[in-house]
């Protein structure tokens, strides 16, 4: 028998939109075990106002805030400002394990400092790879370091173990769980979801065919996203019955050009950044999706919507191998042919739109935080990996 009845301390740590979003299943999941876990929420605030969003509608109440984000900031000062908060913390709470998420600069400098604590590290979804350092810019270092660093890593899918695996990585140390960010969307999506957002509120925009958009990557900065507003300039005076939604990431860079080209345009709807709720839902009334966002390649396929991907890497392999999700880059005559096809056709449209989801069923949570406690010698069965369909 393994079981032993201990308690251990898990500290938390996130700092952006998206790792609120992926490891809000996992503390809820963690609050089932009150007699076996105790745990710290530590957030960095590397985006404040978007993660501020999160922590207040998924009612999330940080132990730590170090609210490191200022005017400006380079991606030195995000690294040395997290670092020392984050040591500060642990050497305050000495934690059996620390988990991070994904690939940000607070993901590394989060498993660092652990690192130099001595504290294990536990890195959920893990072994995602374009194997291209600058592309995405920074988070494919970020997550590259982050896995030298952890001692558990929570593949999403086979693809990212057989990722880990060939760096050379313990196949005992991986444990494939599927991707929380599922468990979120089945937390959140509703059929009868009334929108906060005032411009959402009226139905009549729902009439016609709609066609999500979302730019934030630094990569696709400047040049690549105005070649992209001109050619969804293109496809609406091409088809009338289509309307773009299109919510603007905080950052100003790009709120400038996009606004540049496409404010004050019929069809097109340019909105503030949407709450997580609010996007979701918009997600599952769209009839397309165009991103660069690697969370909505992992969202968008469980509802059955067309992803077309404007980058020409990406570390989500899985759904464009399922068909679901296609890689297109920035070039303005291909992303209107795409579109294009996607609209002009219902055969192509059909093949699609299928409702497959490499990335998970809703139970990764679960999975990991059972994984967590064998470990740890608390229960005395390990829970099954996940299995792609």
């Amino acid at each position: 028998m393994r079981f032993v009845m201990n308690k251990i301390k898990i500290a938390i740590i996130f700092g952006t939109r998206p790792e609120a979003i992926k490891m809000f299943p996992i503390i809820s999941e963690i609050k089932k075990y009150p007699h076996l876990i105790d745990y710290r929420i530590i957030v960095s605030g590397q985006h404040r106002e978007m993660l501020d969003q999160m922590l207040e509608i998924f009612q999330i109440n940080p132990d730590y805030d170090l609210n490191i984000m200022e005017q400006g900031q380079s991606l030195s000062n995000i690294t040395n400002n997290s670092l020392l908060g984050i040591e500060k913390i642990l050497k305050k709470e000495r934690p059996s394990m620390v988990l991070v998420q994904g690939d940000t600069t607070t993901t590394f400098t989060g498993a660092l400092a652990a690192f130099y604590q001595k504290i294990k590290i536990g890195h959920i979804e893990a072994g995602l790879r374009t194997h291209n350092k600058y592309y995405p810019f920074p988070e494919e270092v970020n997550r590259h370091i982050t896995g030298v660093l952890a001692d558990l890593h929570f593949a999403p899918t086979k693809q990212s173990c057989e990722n880990l695996l060939f760096e050379g990585v313990k196949r005992e140390d991986i444990f494939i769980s599927g991707n929380t960010v599922v468990d979120a969307l089945f937390l959140t999506i509703k059929e009868n979801y009334i929108f906060r957002e005032p411009l959402l509120k009226d139905k009549k925009i729902f009439e016609n065919k709609i066609i999500l958009m979302t730019m934030h990557r630094r990569e696709n900065w400047e040049d690549p996203l105005r070649k992209t507003c001109r050619a969804i300039n293109k496809i609406i005076n091409e088809h009338s019955n289509v309307n773009v939604i299109f919510p603007l990431h905080k950052n100003p860079e790009i709120g400038r050009d996009v606004k540049g080209i496409l404010q004050n345009k019929e069809n097109i709807l340019l909105l503030d950044a949407l709450d997580y709720d609010d996007m979701i839902n918009l997600i599952s009334k769209s009839y397309i999706i165009l991103t660069d966002s690697g969370g909505i390649q992992e969202e968008a396929p469980s509802l059955g919507k067309p992803v077309l991907v404007l980058r020409d890497e990406t570390e989500r392999p899985e759904a464009v191998k399922a068909g679901v999700v296609k890689l297109i880059g920035t070039n303005e005559e291909r992303i209107c042919r795409e579109v294009n096809t996607l609209l002009n056709s219902r055969d192509k449209y059909k093949e699609m739109s299928k409702s497959i989801n490499p990335y998970g069923d809703g139970k990764a949570s679960e999975r990991i935080v059972k994984k967590i406690l064998y470990n740890f010698n608390l229960i005395d069965k390990t829970p099954d990996e996940f299995k792609e369909k």
